[in-house]
């Protein structure tokens, strides 16, 4: 039985590509389909759904012609099987795509003037490289090929056929390439500092005296009753738990109407949890590293760039695997196998106590896990959705993979560290932007900054001991930041909702892993990415408001996504409010990081203050 938010189909995406071709003539080779994504139905609609009531489907697809480069967005009423708006955006451009990644690959190894740099390079076999296509920030375009669809290579090369090619940059070569077209239109060629003689693999098939290191006996996690959690269509329900799960071709996985059963029916905390952006700048203002500014989300697509999950390998235990669809450019489905895993997870001490009379009570802590591995390129980001007993949420980004290097002459680069012989690795940023539409007890509601004061010595404070909690409601939208100092959180309230003590329910986001901007606001990065400005922003929830960079982050100038709609300077008291939280890792690189990169850990917390009236795992059994 369909529900109103489930993922689109197979079918719905031939059906949404068929639509488009008859209505408008959307079809290969004079046009590209960047993304098709579910119209989700309003708010109101989806609470008020009851299984078996009928559903109705709707589309909405971004494509952009070839011939003209013209973006337009489509709505699509997939149900009654009609086009209903068409919208022209000229001077934009959408998502790059996995096809032309790969298009421009295939075309630029074989073109004749790609061969000839890489012949004076002493590169005989140029199927031994890699064109690694990146997009441009609009006024980094070169002017020459203004108003194009432009793409920049790098070009790196394999040892052999199926070595890492990011183990030798082929530095100073640098193409320039119309994505529409594949056309070649420069070759910029800055710099021939060789091939010094690293160890890039990490495949013990290509690294020399590799022996496996002894002494790790296996581990198995085992349930020889069956996993505790249930999966109906794309309902998960765990414990109290109950959530749905989503996937876009944007965002990859998304998760809705998550909300806590006590025994009374289901309380909504959020209606929405997703990653909204990811902008990654490289620090260095080098030929080599000046355009390499990668939004991840805008730009290309977690879901597009999700990676199919191997029992054993990416997941560990009892382990059920929800596939996902997405289309190619052309609007043909395309399966990911195991593209979201579920498992539960033993994770230590929940509560204990030990009492000098009556002995030791104590929990086992268990957690419920949803998670999905994106790869970009040369990196790999493992994204976990944690959901715990005491009802806490927590959201984890893993980063790995092998990082962005480069040869050098003379003396190193002072934006990076020396990873090997002759070999740098540019400082470089991930900020993360997770898109938290919140609804603690069905709304609306209010957020409230609260944060810990020191108050003087004094009469009633005689050893300067004294701290209080200072909170604060924030009633216009906009941008706030984290304070060390103060231990500043962020609660999201019902004031409408009380618990027994007479407290307003909500939920609090507890900021971890934020990251400084450390940029000149007149910089090319900060004005396409002024969400990097704050850790927090807060907006009134608008359908239409989804990207915090704007719609078209492809070749864009300016962010036209949080900056200006917060400048309206909307009311967020008693609203149904949209968090933005920003996070990520600042990655100064290290040795230990070349030639695979072990995890970086990032992530942050929703936590329950005040949501229950005491703690909520204390009816948690106890382990046998």
């Amino acid at each position: 039985m369909t529900h109103p938010l489930d993922p689109l189909t197979a079918d719905e995406f031939r059906h949404a590509a068929t639509l488009l071709r008859r209505e408008k003539g959307v079809a290969r080779p004079g046009w590209r389909i960047a993304g098709i994504v579910l119209r989700e139905p309003a708010k109101d609609v989806v609470r008020a759904h009851r299984p078996g009531d009928a559903v109705d489907r709707a589309a909405r697809a971004v494509v952009w012609s070839t011939t003209t480069g013209t973006a337009h967005i489509a709505e699509l009423d997939l149900t009654g099987d009609a086009l209903l708006s068409w919208e022209d955006h000229p001077g934009h451009q959408p998502n790059a795509t996995i096809d032309e990644w790969h298009e421009c690959d295939e075309a630029m190894r074989v073109h004749p003037e790609v061969v000839a740099a890489l012949a004076e390079r002493g590169i005989t076999d140029p199927s031994l490289t890699l064109i690694d296509v990146w997009t441009y920030a609009g006024t980094r375009v070169p002017e020459a090929h203004r108003g194009r669809r432009i793409g920049w290579c790098d070009v790196w090369l394999r040892d052999s056929p199926t070595s890492n090619p990011y183990a030798h940059q082929v530095a100073g070569l640098k193409l320039i390439v119309d994505l529409n077209t594949m056309e070649l239109l420069e070759v910029q060629d800055t710099a021939r500092p060789g091939f010094p003689p690293v160890q890039g693999e990490y495949d013990p098939e290509f690294i020399p005296d590799h022996r496996p290191r002894d002494g790790r006996k296996p581990l198995r996690i085992t349930q020889p009753d069956g996993v505790s959690f249930t999966l109906d269509g794309y309902e998960l329900a765990w414990q109290n738990w109950r959530l749905r799960l989503g996937f876009t071709h944007r965002e990859g996985l998304v998760l809705h109407q998550v909300g806590w059963d006590d025994g009374n029916g289901v309380r909504p905390i959020a209606h929405r949890l997703s990653f909204a952006e990811m902008v990654v700048p490289y620090r260095d203002p080098t030929p080599q590293h000046a355009d390499r500014t990668a939004f991840d989300v805008g730009e290309w697509g977690l879901g597009f760039m999700t990676t199919s999950l191997e029992l054993g390998c990416d997941c560990l235990g009892e382990i059920t695997y929800v596939d996902a669809v997405l289309h190619d450019s052309a609007g043909e489905p395309v399966a990911i196998p195991n593209a979201i895993c579920l498992h539960e997870e033993d994770d230590g001490v929940l509560w204990k106590h030990v009492d000098g009379r009556a002995g030791a009570q104590v929990r086992r802590r268990r957690r419920m896990v949803v998670s999905t591995h994106v790869t970009v390129a040369n990196y790999e980001y493992l994204v976990y959705w944690r959901f715990y007993e005491d009802g806490t949420i927590e959201c984890e980004v893993r980063a790995t993979g092998i990082m962005v290097t480069t040869p050098f002459e003379g003396d190193a680069p002072p934006y990076g560290t020396v990873v090997d012989a002759r070999t740098y690795a540019p400082i470089h940023q991930h900020f993360l932007v997770a898109r938290l539409d919140l609804d603690v007890d069905g709304g609306p509601n209010t957020v409230v900054q609260s944060q810990t004061a020191q108050l003087p010595m004094g009469p009633d404070n005689p050893d300067g001991l004294a701290l209080v909690q200072r909170e604060e409601p924030l009633t216009v939208e906009g941008g706030f930041d984290q304070d060390w100092a103060s231990q500043r959180v962020w609660k999201v309230v019902n004031p409408h909702r009380r618990n027994a003590h007479g407290a307003p329910t909500a939920y609090k986001l507890v900021p971890s892993a934020t990251v400084p901007a450390l940029v000149d606001e007149r910089s090319t990065l900060f004005q396409r990415a002024q969400v990097i400005g704050h850790q927090l922003w807060v907006t009134p929830f608008d359908a239409e408001q989804r990207w915090p960079c704007g719609e078209f982050v492809n070749q864009s100038e300016r962010d036209t996504g949080l900056p200006v709609w917060t400048a309206a300077g909307r009311s967020i008291e008693e609203a149904d409010v949209v968090l933005w939280y920003v996070f990520g890792i600042h990655h100064v690189p290290r040795v230990e990081d070349w030639p695979v990169m072990p995890v970086d850990v990032v992530g942050f917390r929703l936590t329950a203050a005040g949501f229950f009236d005491a703690n909520p795992a204390l009816d948690v059994a106890p382990g046998t």
